[in-house]
C-alpha cells in the first residue's frame, strides 16, 4: 500500500509535493530531466563525457532538486546486435554514483527506441514481435546490471511516451516489462506513463499492473502547445505561426492567424483557448483520479515551457503549474536542465535566475 508523505506547512503556508512509493524509501518532489547526454545527442567520447560531470550534479543538488530524470536511448547504450556499449553504461553508472555522493535520487528513463520514436510517422514497435522482443532485453540487461543499487536511490521509467494507435498495445507491453523487471527485483520502483505522449487525457484507458504497490505514475505536460512550444521547429506546421502567444487568457487570437495557411491555423486552433490555473487543473483530472483510485503516487516526468514565449507569461505559467502539481501533492521534474527548455542557456550558459526561482523557492 503507498503511503503519501503530506508535506509540511512553509512559513508561507505553501504545500510542498512529495511522493513516496510502496515501502522502498524512494521519496522525490523536485527534479530535472538531463537531456541530450545519454539521449538525442550524436556527442560521443570527450565531447558527450563533457556535456554532463560531477560539477553539474554539485550544482543542481545546491540549487534545491532532488532527484534526476535520466533520459538514455537504446541507439547509445546497445548496438544493433544487442551487446552493450560499454562506454555509454560507464558514463551511466558515474552518473549516478554522482546522484548517490550528492544525495540525489534518480529515475534511469528508457527514452527513445530504434523500434519507437515518439515522433515518427510510423513505429515499429507495435507490429513487430522481434522489436517487442528487443525492448524486453534491454530491460533484462538494464536490471541485472543496476539491480544492485538501492531500491530508495534508483527508479526505472519503462519507456517514454508510448504513443500506440491502440491503447491495449501499450498496456500489453508494459505489463511483460514490468514482469520481466520483477523477476530480478520485486523492489525497484518503476515509473509508467500513460499513452500518446503520457498525456493526462489518456490516463483512463492505462492499465496498471495490480497488486504492485511500488509504482509511479507518470504523466507529462506541455499544455498548452501553442504557449509551450511556440515556435518549436520540431512542431509540425504549428512552428509556421510567429504571431503573439500569451498566457493567461486565450493563447492565440483569431485576429492573429489571418493570412496563415489553413495547415497552420488548424494546428494552432487544435491546441488553442483560453488557459489559467484552473484550466490548468481540470486538465489534470484523469492522472489524479488514476492515482487515488489506486493509491499510487504521482508523478510529472516532463513539463516545460520555450523562452520564445514572453518572459513574464511564461514565468506565470511555470508558476501556475507548479502550484497546481505541488498542491495536489504530484512530484515533477522538469524538461530540462541546458537544452532548448533549460534552466540555463541551451549548451550550460548562464542560469536563468527568474525561472529557477519560479521552480525552487519556497
Amino acid at each position: 500500500m503507498k503511503t503519501w508523505i503530506l508535506p509540511a506547512l512553509s512559513c508561507l503556508m505553501l504545500f510542498i509535493a512529495c511522493s513516496t512509493a510502496g515501502h522502498t524509501g524512494f521519496k522525490i518532489q523536485r527534479g530535472v530531466n538531463i537531456s541530450h547526454w545519454l539521449s538525442q545527442s550524436d556527442r560521443r567520447g570527450e565531447a558527450r563525457a563533457a556535456w554532463f560531470t560531477e560539477k553539474d550534479v554539485a550544482y543542481l543538488a545546491d540549487l534545491g532538486f532532488d532527484h534526476l530524470r535520466i533520459p538514455i536511448d537504446e541507439e547509445q547504450m546497445w548496438d544493433e546486435d544487442g551487446n552493450a556499449q560499454e562506454e555509454a553504461f560507464a558514463l551511466l553508472n558515474q552518473g549516478l554514483d554522482w546522484c548517490t555522493k550528492y544525495d540525489l535520487r534518480a529515475i534511469v528513463d528508457l527514452h527513445i527506441l530504434r523500434s519507437h520514436y515518439f515522433n515518427a510517422e510510423k513505429i515499429p514497435l507495435w507490429t513487430d514481435p522481434a522489436a517487442q522482443e528487443q525492448f524486453l532485453d534491454c530491460w533484462r540487461d538494464l536490471s541485472a546490471r543496476l539491480k544492485n543499487r538501492p531500491v530508495d536511490r534508483i527508479a526505472y521509467e519503462l519507456m517514454n511516451e508510448a504513443v500506440a494507435d491502440d491503447p491495449e498495445d501499450w498496456n500489453r507491453l508494459l505489463a511483460r516489462a514490468h514482469a520481466v523487471i520483477r523477476e530480478q527485483e520485486p523492489d525497484r520502483i518503476i515509473v509508467i506513463g500513460s499513452n500518446r505522449w503520457q498525456i493526462p487525457d489518456t490516463f483512463d484507458v492505462l492499465k496498471v499492473p495490480e497488486n504492485d504497490s511500488n509504482i509511479l505514475l507518470s504523466f507529462h505536460f506541455y499544455t498548452p502547445m501553442p504557449f509551450t512550444h511556440y515556435r518549436a521547429p520540431w512542431w509540425r506546421n504549428g512552428c509556421e505561426y510567429e504571431g503573439p502567444v500569451r498566457y493567461p487568457g486565450r493563447v492565440v487570437e483569431s485576429k492573429d492567424l489571418e493570412g496563415y495557411p489553413d495547415p497552420v491555423v488548424e494546428t494552432v486552433q487544435q491546441y488553442n483557448g483560453v488557459y489559467n490555473r484552473e484550466v490548468i487543473e481540470a486538465a489534470l483530472k484523469k492522472p489524479i483520479e488514476k492515482s487515488r483510485a489506486l493509491g499510487l503516487p504521482l508523478y510529472c516526468g516532463e513539463w516545460g515551457s520555450l523562452p520564445t514565449t514572453p518572459e513574464k507569461d511564461r514565468l506565470q505559467w511555470y508558476t501556475d503549474v507548479r502550484s497546481v502539481l505541488e498542491t495536489n501533492h504530484i512530484a515533477w521534474a522538469s524538461w530540462d536542465y541546458k537544452g532548448d527548455f533549460g534552466i540555463v542557456e541551451k549548451g550550460g550558459g548562464a542560469p536563468k535566475e527568474k525561472l529557477i526561482e519560479v521552480l525552487l523557492k519556497d
